[in-house]
């Protein structure tokens, strides 16, 4: 993000959000024609999950996906750059919302949908004093600047740079920090376990888990949904009985809890990720 595009976002924050989510669906039907490769992991991850889908609907639900996340990158403009009672009236914190109130801290279990940086803001904002989440640290300064005054803008937030390991990340939930964790992402073999996901034996971080018990804490799962008001972020009781001492049939559930909510909301998930590029030894490439 260059110092002009960040100028933009800060002037989109004041347009009206029905204008800002119809300018993220023009660019989202252009980029689905022209990102030829990201439409082809799309589709891909999408047959795979659901073979039952003729490829008319997976063309259809990949399209809105496109769409979905280029609204949500707009909506950034407004999550982070908007007066703060703005993003209070348009992300809605639904459910099991005390389980965020807390004085012990939790792994807050927040899947890769595209409602995820509105949702953390919500949460940071209207329940959690203090939290915290893994962050990679960017490239370019001027991007790398902004997602970190943005991800901070609300509460009390510490930016863990996924480069120095585990050590920070269990010392902050003893303190008494929530942790935003983003675990469904394919991170190569090194650290994974293959589980199912949909039926496709997948390489899958256990770190909820494994963070969970080194913490000494509760998962709370928050999943974000994106509506035409904004955002409802939807906190779900913290799961009993997790973890155990299995980690890979921990991380299994983890996967499995996941499916559900993707079921619910299939164009919001994340589909242009590789989630499948590391395969068991032995299995050829599916991209």
């Amino acid at each position: 993000m260059t110092h002009p595009g960040i100028l933009l976002m800060r002037a989109l924050a004041r347009l009206p959000l029905p204008l800002l989510r119809a300018l993220g669906s023009a660019i989202g039907n252009v980029l689905f024609v022209l990102a030829g490769k990201r439409r082809r992991i799309a589709l891909t991850n999408l047959r795979l999950c659901f073979p039952e889908w003729n490829e008319a609907l997976r063309r259809q639900v990949a399209r809105q996906s496109f769409v979905a996340f280029s609204q949500a990158f707009i909506d950034r403009a407004w999550v982070w750059h908007a007066p703060a009672e703005v993003v209070r009236r348009r992300v809605r914190l639904t459910g099991a919302v005390d389980e965020l109130r807390q004085p012990e801290a939790a792994v807050l279990f927040a899947p890769h949908f595209y409602g995820m940086d509105a949702g953390g803001a919500g949460i940071m904002q209207q329940a959690v004093a203090h939290g915290s989440s893994i962050y990679t640290t960017q490239p370019d300064a001027a991007t790398d600047a902004w997602i970190r005054a943005g991800r901070q803008r609300f509460g009390d937030v510490v930016l863990l740079n996924r480069d120095e390991g585990l050590k920070p990340i269990v010392r902050s939930l003893r303190e008494g920090r929530y942790l935003y964790l983003l675990p469904d992402m394919d991170f190569g073999a090194a650290d994974s376990v293959f589980v199912p996901f949909f039926g496709v034996p997948t390489a899958t971080l256990p770190s909820l888990a494994r963070f969970a018990r080194l913490g000494r804490t509760r998962v709370v799962p928050t999943v974000t949904r994106m509506t035409p008001a904004g955002y409802e972020v939807q906190v779900h009781p913290a799961w009993q009985d997790y973890p155990t001492d299995d980690l890979e049939a921990d991380t299994a559930r983890m996967n499995r809890e996941l499916e559900g909510w993707i079921r619910t909301m299939p164009e919001q998930y994340y589909w242009v990720h590789k989630r499948f590029k590391t395969r068991p030894e032995g299995e050829t490439g599916v991209y």
